[in-house]
Parts: C-alpha cells; sequence; structure tokens
C-alpha cells in the first residue's frame, strides 16, 4: 500500500504524522508510547483522566505538565484519588502546574471511585477492551483519521452509565488510539503496526 503523503520524514529517516513534530517531547511520545497497549488499571486510569483534562486543549499542553499531574493526583493511585476530599479539590484548584479547572478535577475523583466500583464487576480494563473494534482505520490521509467511532460513542455511554464523568466520544476515541485499541497512524508510519494487535 502506498504511504500517506501527510507523513513527514525526521533527520533520522523515520517517517511520521505532522503532529510528531511539535517538540522533541511529542516525538518521544508518538515513537515510543501512543499506540501501545495498556491493560492495566492504573495505567488506563491515568489515560483516562489526561484525556478528561485535554478536552479543548493540546495534547502538547497535558504532555507537558504530565509529571505534575502524576504528582497532583498521587501517582495515579486508584484508592488514593478515590479517597481525595474537598479540600484536596480547593489545594489543586491553587496548583499552577496542572489545569485548574475544578470540573475536570472532580471528574478524576469521581472516575476514581467509579473505578474501584468497577473492580466487583468486570474491572475497568475488561470494560475498555471489550469495546475494542474489529477494523481499524487505515488513513491514507489526516483528514481520514476519524476523531470518534460508533465503539467511542457506545463505550462513552457505558461509561458515563457506570458512573463516570467527562468522557465524551471523542475523548474516548483518543483514549483508544493511545492504547492501541485502533491504529490511526497514517499508513508508511515508523509506527504503524507498533501495537501488535492490527497489521501493518
Amino acid at each position: 500500500m502506498h504511504n500517506s503523503p501527510d507523513l513527514i520524514t525526521g533527520p533520522d529517516g523515520l517517517a511520521r504524522t505532522p503532529w510528531a513534530y511539535g517538540t522533541d517531547l511529542l516525538t518521544e511520545y508518538y515513537d515510543t508510547e501512543w499506540g501501545m497497549p495498556i491493560y492495566e488499571e492504573s495505567g488506563l486510569f491515568e489515560r483516562l483522566c489526561l484525556e478528561s483534562f485535554q478536552a479543548g486543549l493540546s495534547w502538547s499542553t497535558i504532555l507537558n505538565k504530565r509529571e505534575a499531574f502524576r504528582r497532583a493526583f498521587l501517582g495515579f493511585d486508584v484508592d488514593a484519588v478515590a479517597q481525595m476530599t474537598p479540600q484536596d479539590v480547593k489545594r489543586l484548584l491553587l496548583d499552577a502546574s496542572i489545569i485548574r479547572n475544578e470540573k475536570k478535577i472532580q471528574a478524576a475523583i469521581t472516575n476514581a471511585r467509579a473505578t474501584v466500583e468497577l473492580r466487583s464487576q468486570e474491572g475497568l480494563s475488561e470494560l475498555i477492551w471489550s469495546f475494542r473494534p474489529e477494523t481499524t482505520p487505515e488513513p491514507m490521509s489526516l483528514s481520514e483519521v476519524p476523531s470518534s467511532s460508533a465503539e467511542s460513542k457506545a463505550l462513552a455511554r457505558e461509561l458515563k452509565s457506570r458512573g463516570f464523568a467527562f468522557v465524551g466520544p471523542t475523548s474516548m476515541y483518543a483514549l483508544m488510539e493511545a492504547i492501541g485499541m485502533v491504529d490511526t497512524h497514517l499508513m508508511g508510519s515508523h509506527r504503524r503496526g507498533c501495537s501488535g494487535l492490527w497489521p501493518r
């Protein structure tokens, strides 16, 4: 299959999607992490939170603040975040190193509590991965990369029904991309097929 015309070949000779060149941090994230499968609860909870905070902002902004988010939310330890109090929310609203949005901060705590509740059922990982589609996009151009799907809409609905907040179809599709449930690397990217779940 032909390569995407939107690919950019870096100085290292590797072809990547344009957004991967925004900063060194973005390039490293694209090359090592984005699109790799994540199954453990804490890893999925972190990405669920980060996608929620990203709503309306650039991913670069979130990535630059990722270590600050990890400090603020206790390493995204689900049990610890679930125990956070209104006083913790007030403290975090004064923390300039993160995104100071009260609804998003509260959503992280709400989602931690919902994740704990899921443990007596199928658990966060099994729930999220049950929405893996049968096929993945094969985008030849950036315009062909979806922003949502039937599965991401269904996942968002299901999570909301289980008590989760700030989990819309677009942010859930971004989550699916981030954890390799779908592969939206442009055709010809050196990372296409990196998850091992989909053919190159």
